[in-house]
């Protein structure tokens, strides 16, 4: 028994050692072909030097390019002409002339707003027939080369008059142009009327400039705090006060004296304005539709004042008129 069991044990441990070294061997090779790859991977990365070396050999050429922009060149800022060499800048005295923006119209623009219909025949006014190119269904057409020709001068005559430091007032009441009316006047910072014409604005003004003072010295109260004062209620009355004047003649509170130069965008509805302004001398530039009096208004525009394009174009290129005289004027002051 005892011979048996040595043989046995003799049989087991050449088993178990040839199990241990062939593990051993085994994670040996698995370890050198795992380690293998990261060598391969350091190889690859010898590439990415070259690249490298390409992307700073592009670059040179920048500095070629730096030298060839040492030229002289030629800026022109605010109207003068600057040459910059080597760092060093040179201004000459060369000022470039700027051209004002050009306040006119096309026969094209206005045919295409409508600028050219007319009132039914029946209304017309007989004194407005040399204006007219004809009628077509009842309804009078303007000839547009008159219409023209009419705002050619008529802006010029504004440019003049704003140059002269002339006081201009806009007028129009209408509900087409009412806010082009304002939204011009405020641009410019000239008074303007685009809620009601206050009768006696030139023929009697000492009595409306106190109704503009009356204005004018709430609203710095208000500003200064100086209504505090008073109870809830009388505060509440002025504020009120202040609301309703602003709606009237709030357009004109920056008037001083009374206008000189009255452009009206209606001489129609208009009419106790052209009257006031013709009776004292005030010159008039208005449009005049088929159904309005041309006598009393000094530079004309005839076209059609109901069209909202057309009201438009004519606010445009008058307040650009205006625009001209007043720069013109700024400059002369320089």
């Amino acid at each position: 028994m005892a011979k048996k069991a040595e043989q046995i044990a003799e049989v087991k441990t050449p088993k178990i050692k040839k199990s241990k070294t062939q593990n051993i061997e085994l994670t040996a090779k698995e370890t050198v072909k795992r380690v293998a790859p990261v060598k391969k991977t350091a190889a690859k990365k010898a590439p990415v030097v070259k690249a490298e070396k390409k992307v700073i050999e592009k670059k040179v050429p920048v500095k070629k390019m730096a030298k060839k922009a040492e030229k002289p060149e030629t800026v022109v800022v605010d109207g003068v002409k600057i040459e910059a060499v080597e760092n060093t800048i040179e201004v000459k005295a060369e000022k470039v002339k700027k051209e004002a923006p050009n306040a006119a119209t096309t026969v094209e623009e206005l045919f295409e707003a409508g600028a050219h219909f007319g009132h039914v025949v029946k209304k017309w006014n007989p004194k407005m027939k040399k204006y007219l190119w004809g009628e077509k269904n009842g309804i009078h057409i303007f000839d547009l080369e008159k219409t023209v020709a009419g705002t050619s001068e008529a802006t010029k005559v504004l440019t003049d008059l704003a140059a002269a430091g002339k006081r201009i007032v806009l007028v129009g009441t209408k509900r087409q142009v009412k806010l082009m009316v304002e939204e011009e006047g405020k641009r410019l910072g000239i008074p303007y009327i685009n809620q009601r014409w206050m009768g006696g604005l030139i023929t009697n003004w000492k009595q409306l400039k106190q109704t503009l003072d009356r204005l004018n010295s709430l609203k710095q109260k208000r500003e200064a705090g100086q209504l505090k004062k008073y109870t809830k209620k009388e505060q509440l009355l002025f504020d009120k006060e202040i609301t309703k004047l602003e709606r009237i003649v709030g357009g004109i509170a920056t008037l001083k004296e009374a206008p000189e130069v009255v452009v009206v965008f209606d001489t129609h509805k208009e009419k106790l304005a052209v009257k006031e302004a013709s009776n004292r001398g005030v010159t008039v530039v208005g449009l005049v539709d088929s159904n309005a009096n041309p006598d009393p208004v000094d530079y004309l525009i005839p076209m059609n004042d109901d069209s909202a394009k057309a009201l438009e174009i004519m606010v445009r290129v008058l307040g650009q008129a205006i625009e001209n005289g007043m720069k013109a004027k700024k400059e002369e002051k320089k």
